[in-house]
């Protein structure tokens, strides 16, 4: 009889990421406001890592959800990229990815002005699908915020179904 060895687990918090910008002329339109494309990437990168490191593989995004721009980021503003993993499958994550914009010379609140939902595959080192581990999120402030992405990604879905 073989033995099955346990599949490793992994919080959401050890996904947790966090990347900082600042948006600088290359990454803005016309209006002085930063590129969707750009805002795009950031999130794609930060969400990858946030995967990457709740996986411990490398990782390619399988595919992102419906993205809502909520405000604009202005020129010279602080750009706070946030992700983690909140949900598993097999050989999938889904991250929650928000974008926040401050700007620390005049004393304003941090603004949330993007947010979606990104899933990523792990792969092994022959670049095929490989298996994740199963989440756990040990603390109440973990349980939280992973229900609140769980909820927020079934309205979301519901809204679009709606619309479609």
């Amino acid at each position: 009889m073989q033995h099955q060895s346990a599949r490793r687990t992994a919080t959401l918090a050890e996904s947790h990421t966090e990347t900082t910008e600042i948006l600088m002329p290359d990454d803005t339109n016309n209006l002085g406001r930063a590129l969707g494309g750009s805002v795009l990437h950031w999130m794609d990168i930060c969400g990858a890592i946030a995967a990457r490191r709740f996986s411990r593989r490398q990782v390619v995004t399988a595919s992102m959800d419906h993205v809502d721009f909520l405000a604009p980021i202005d020129l010279g503003d602080v750009v706070v990229t946030e992700a983690y993993v909140f949900e598993t499958g097999e050989t999938s994550m889904e991250a929650k990815v928000d974008v926040y914009a401050e700007r620390p010379s005049d004393d304003e609140a941090r603004r949330e002005t993007a947010t979606s939902f990104f899933t990523f595959v792990a792969l092994d080192d022959d670049e095929e699908a490989a298996s994740v581990p199963d989440l756990r999120c040990p603390t109440a402030e973990q349980k939280e915020k992973r229900e609140r992405a769980l909820e927020e990604r079934k309205e979301r879905r519901a809204e679009l179904a709606e619309q479609g």
